[in-house]
């Protein structure tokens, strides 16, 4: 948590102090899309507000910089085991590994926003 009270952006008008920010959860699937990006845990908030900004954007905001590359270094490492597991069993489907790294690929070089 950082130290200083800082208001960090989530996106159409919602606005949370970082150090009461305590869950961040990327919205995957048909869930995602129409401004809904992020889930937001906030400390005396029964439920989680949605953000529309990734969870990453969040977390520089919020002055978190080593936490960002976790989810990609968790991607990165299903997507190595599926293909190493594919392959012992004699099955590569390499359309799907080839859009799943190109994803990967993508998040990892995108420019902050």
């Amino acid at each position: 948590m950082v130290s200083e009270t800082r208001m960090v952006a989530l996106g159409f008008g919602k606005f949370a102090r970082a150090d009461r920010i305590f869950a961040l959860e990327r919205i995957t699937g048909d869930e995602r899309g129409d401004g809904r990006r992020t889930r937001v845990w906030i400390d005396g908030v029964t439920e989680p507000l949605v953000a529309s900004r990734t969870e990453a954007t969040i977390l520089r905001d919020m002055g978190q910089e080593a936490a960002i590359l976790g989810p990609e270094l968790d991607e990165a490492l299903d997507l190595a085991s599926r293909l190493a597991a594919a392959a012992d069993e004699g099955r590569v489907d390499l359309s799907d590994l080839g859009r799943r790294a190109r994803r990967l690929l993508a998040s990892t070089t995108e420019p902050p926003r």
